[in-house]
C-alpha cells in the first residue's frame, strides 16, 4: 500500500496507469469467474477483526503499538493508522455448531495475550468505539504509525481534498473542527465481522445486510462522545464518513458519495455491480508496481487469480457493508465485511452483536427472500442514520412500510428471526441462547455502551472536571472488560475510579485544564470584557482570532487599571489593554508540577494552553485549588494506621493468648 522510495511525477503517473489497467483486468477476470462458476459456493465461513486502544496509567493514548507488536511476535496482530491502536485478525471459522463460542474463545485468547504484552510497557488495553479520553492533539502526524503505507494514504487523500479536513457533527453538543491530516479517522475503533456467501446468492444476502444495518447498530451503539462532546449514539459513523471524504465543497450540490458510504441502491444480481460502481466513482488512491502475474494468465494456467489490484482499490473505498474477494484454503470466495459495529464494550457483547447479525442475515433471506422486493432502499439508509444518531431511541421504517420503535422491532420481530436463522444453520442451541440473550437483556434494559457512558456522566453531575469524568469512564470500563461482564450489567462509572491513581490523574495539564473557555477578539470593546468577567466570575479572558489562534490575554487587573485611567477613550477596544508578547503559555502535555512552578516563577495567575498556537484550554489558580481540595478529601478518607488496625481486629474477632486455650 505504499512505496518506500519517492517517485517522480512521471514515474508515479506511469505506475498509476499500469495499476488502473490491471484493475480493469481484475474486474473482467472476476466477471469471467462468476460466469464460469469458479468461485467457491455451498460454504459459509465467518471471520472477525478487532481494533484495540492502548492507554497508559492516566487512561490517555499510549503511542507504542510497534513496541507491543514486537513483543507479541504474532502474525494475528498488525498495526493500525494510529500509534495507539493495534488490530487483531482472527482465523476463519465454519458457520456451524459451536462457532460462536469458538469465536469468543479466539477473541479472549488473543486479547489476554495482548494485555500481557502491553503490561510490560505499563499500558492497558481498552475496547471502545471512540476512546473517551482522546484529544485532538493526540491526532497529529507524529501519532501516525511510521510506516510508508499510512503516509502514502495521507498524502493521497490530502491531494484529492486540497484543503484541511473538516469535522462537523451536531448532537446534544456541537463539534466543529479543522485538521491537517487523515488522522481524524484514528478516532474510530471497530469490530468488523465477515460472512462468506455463495456468489450466485450474493445479492439477497448483501441486501439483507443492508436492511438490518440500522436495527443491529442501534443495539450495539458504543461511541457517544468525542473530545468530551455528547454527539451521536454511534459517533463513529459521522466521524469516519467525514474523515476520509475527498470531495471538495464544489461537489456538494452534485449527487456524489463520500468514500465512506452506505450505498446508493440495492444489488440486483452480483457483487460485480459494487466493485464496478466503486471503480467508476472513486479515484485510485494507492497504486503499486509490485503486482502478481496477470489474472487471465493465472486462469489459463489453472491457478487462482489473486486480483491484488482489485483488493487494494477496494480497501480504500469504505462501504459500511463492503464486498470482498479473497482466497481461503486455495479457493476463491466472496464475502460481506460488516464495518458497522464499534469495538466493545466487552468481548461477550461483541460476539453477541455478531450472533445477532449472522442470524438476521440468514433469517431475513430465509423468510422474505430478497428484501429489495419488500423495502425501499432509502428506508434502509435512513434507518442506518437514525440508529447512528439515536441508538435504541430511533424509529425504523420496516417491511411493509410500517414505522416501529427500535426496541419493539428488535424484541418482537428481529430477535425471533435471528434465532430461527441460527437454528436453520444448526448452531449450538446453548450458544444461541447465551449470545442472543445478551442482546435481549441489553435492549430490554436500554443499557447499550452509549447509554452507560452518558448516564454515568449525568450521575457524576458537577463534581470534577470534564477530563476527570472522561478518565473515570475509561478507568471504570477496564475491569468490566477484563471480567467480560456484558455492559447491561455494569455499575455506573464513578469519579473515585481514578482516585487510587490520583498522581496519574493529575499528571499533565491536559488532565486538569478548563476546555470550556470564554474568549474574545481584540476588536471587541473593553466594556464587554468587563461584563463577561462579571457574568462568568472569571479573572482572565484569552484573546483569539477567528481561527482560534491565541493573540493575547486580558486580566481583571488590566480591566481595573483601564477603569482608573483618566485618559481612557469611549468604546476602546481590547487591543489597547490586552497582554501580548508577555503572555506565558504551556502545551497540553506539560507536566502539572512544571506548570505550577512556571506560574510561581513568572508570577502569573493563569496559563493559556496552546497547541500549534491554537488555544485548547486554560489553567488557573482555581484549577490547582480544586485539585488540592480533591486530594485532601481523598487523604482524609483514608484510615489512619491505628484505625486500620482496629478494622482488622474487628473483622478477625477477639484472639486469646494461646496458653488460655480456645474460647468457650
Amino acid at each position: 500500500m505504499g512505496e518506500k522510495r519517492e517517485l517522480t511525477g512521471r514515474e508515479d503517473a506511469e505506475r498509476m496507469t499500469t495499476f488502473m489497467q490491471r484493475l480493469l483486468e481484475d474486474v473482467s477476470t472476476l466477471e469471467r469467474m462468476l460466469r464460469e462458476d469458479r468461485i467457491e459456493s455451498g460454504v459459509y465461513r465467518i471471520g472477525a477483526e478487532l481494533e484495540y486502544l492502548l492507554v497508559h496509567d492516566a487512561c490517555r493514548p499510549s503511542p507504542i503499538n510497534l513496541q507491543v507488536l514486537k513483543a507479541l511476535d504474532d502474525d494475528h496482530f498488525t498495526t493500525e493508522l494510529a500509534r495507539f491502536n493495534v488490530e487483531l485478525n482472527l482465523d476463519p471459522l465454519s458457520l456451524e455448531g459451536t462457532c460462536l463460542s469458538q469465536l469468543h474463545g479466539q477473541l479472549k485468547h488473543y486479547t489476554d495475550k495482548l494485555r500481557r504484552a502491553s503490561a510490560g510497557f505499563d499500558t492497558e488495553v481498552v475496547l471502545a468505539g471512540i476512546l473517551p479520553t482522546l484529544r485532538l492533539q493526540d491526532l497529529d502526524e507524529d501519532s501516525m504509525t511510521p510506516l510508508p503505507r499510512y503516509h502514502a494514504l495521507n498524502r493521497a487523500i490530502n491531494g484529492l481534498r486540497g484543503r484541511a479536513f473538516e469535522l462537523r457533527i451536531h448532537g446534544a453538543d456541537e463539534l466543529m473542527i479543522r485538521h491537517d491530516t487523515v488522522m481524524l479517522e484514528a478516532c474510530n475503533t471497530s469490530f468488523q465481522i465477515h460472512l462468506q456467501v455463495d456468489p450466485h446468492r450474493f445479492a439477497p444476502f448483501y441486501n439483507a445486510a443492508q436492511a438490518i444495518a440500522g436495527p443491529t447498530l442501534a443495539a450495539a451503539a458504543n461511541s457517544p462522545l468525542l473530545f468530551g462532546r455528547r454527539l451521536w449514539r454511534e459517533t463513529r459513523i459521522a466521524v469516519f464518513q467525514q474523515a476520509v471524504d475527498t470531495r471538495t465543497s464544489s461537489y456538494y450540490l452534485q449527487d456524489t458519495s463520500s468514500r465512506v458510504h452506505f450505498g446508493r441502491r440495492w444489488v440486483r444480481e452480483s457483487a460485480l455491480e459494487l466493485f464496478q460502481e466503486d471503480i467508476a466513482r472513486f479515484r485510485v488512491l494507492l497504486g503499486t508496481d509490485k503486482l502478481p502475474e496477470s489474472p487471465s494468465e493465472s486462469l489459463k494456467a489453472g491457478r487462482v487469480p489473486q486480483l491484488r489490484a482489485l483488493q487494494l482499490h477496494n480497501s480504500t473505498v469504505y462501504r459500511w457493508n463492503r464486498p470482498c474477494y479473497g482466497i481461503s484454503d486455495g479457493k476463491p470466495h466472496l464475502r460481506i465485511e460488516n464495518r458497522i459495529f464499534p469495538a466493545g464494550p466487552t468481548l461477550l457483547d461483541q460476539v453477541a452483536n455478531a450472533a445477532f447479525w449472522f442470524g438476521l442475515v440468514h433469517g431475513l433471506v430465509a423468510e422474505v427472500g430478497d428484501v429489495a422486493e419488500h423495502q425501499a432502499f432509502t428506508d434502509a439508509r435512513a434507518n442506518f442514520l437514525a440508529a447512528a444518531r439515536q441508538g435504541l431511541g430511533a424509529q425504523f421504517a420496516w417491511l411493509g412500510g410500517r414505522v416501529v420503535p427500535a426496541k419493539e422491532l428488535i424484541l418482537d420481530n428481529l430477535l425471533p428471526m435471528a434465532r430461527r436463522g441460527l437454528a436453520e444453520l444448526e448452531l449450538d442451541p446453548g450458544d444461541v441462547d447465551r449470545y442472543l440473550g445478551v442482546i435481549e437483556a441489553r435492549v430490554s434494559t436500554g443499557r447499550t455502551g452509549a447509554h452507560w457512558s452518558l448516564e454515568s456522566l449525568d450521575r457524576m453531575g458537577g463534581k470534577g472536571t470534564l477530563s476527570q469524568k472522561l478518565n473515570a469512564l475509561t478507568a471504570s470500563a477496564i475491569p468490566n472488560q477484563i471480567a467480560d461482564i456484558p455492559v447491561h450489567e455494569w455499575p455506573l462509572a464513578r469519579l473515585d475510579a481514578v482516585a487510587s491513581s490520583s498522581k496519574h490523574a493529575y499528571a499533565r495539564i491536559e488532565q486538569i485544564m478548563t476546555t470550556d473557555v470564554v474568549t474574545i477578539t481584540k476588536d471587541e470593546i473593553v466594556d464587554l470584557v468587563g461584563q463577561i468577567m462579571s457574568w462568568h466570575n472569571i479573572r482572565y479572558v484569552p484573546v483569539v482570532d477567528y481561527e482560534g489562534h491565541l493573540e493575547g490575554l486580558v486580566s481583571h487587573r488590566g480591566i481595573l487599571r483601564y477603569l482608573t485611567r483618566g485618559d481612557r477613550l469611549p468604546n476602546e477596544t481590547v487591543a489597547a489593554i490586552m497582554h501580548r508578547e508577555e503572555v506565558v503559555t504551556v502545551a497540553p502535555e506539560t507536566l502539572t508540577l512544571d506548570a505550577l512552578a512556571l506560574m510561581r516563577e513568572c508570577r502569573v495567575g493563569c496559563l493559556p494552553v496552546v497547541k500549534n498556537n491554537v488555544l485548547v484550554g486554560i489553567v488557573s489558580e482555581r484549577n490547582f485549588m480544586t485539585i488540592a481540595g480533591q486530594l485532601l478529601e481523598e487523604k482524609l478518607r483514608e484510615p489512619s494506621p491505628s484505625e486500620e488496625r482496629v478494622r482488622q481486629v474487628s473483622a478477625e474477632g477477639p484472639r486469646l493468648p494461646a496458653e488460655l486455650g480456645p474460647p468457650l
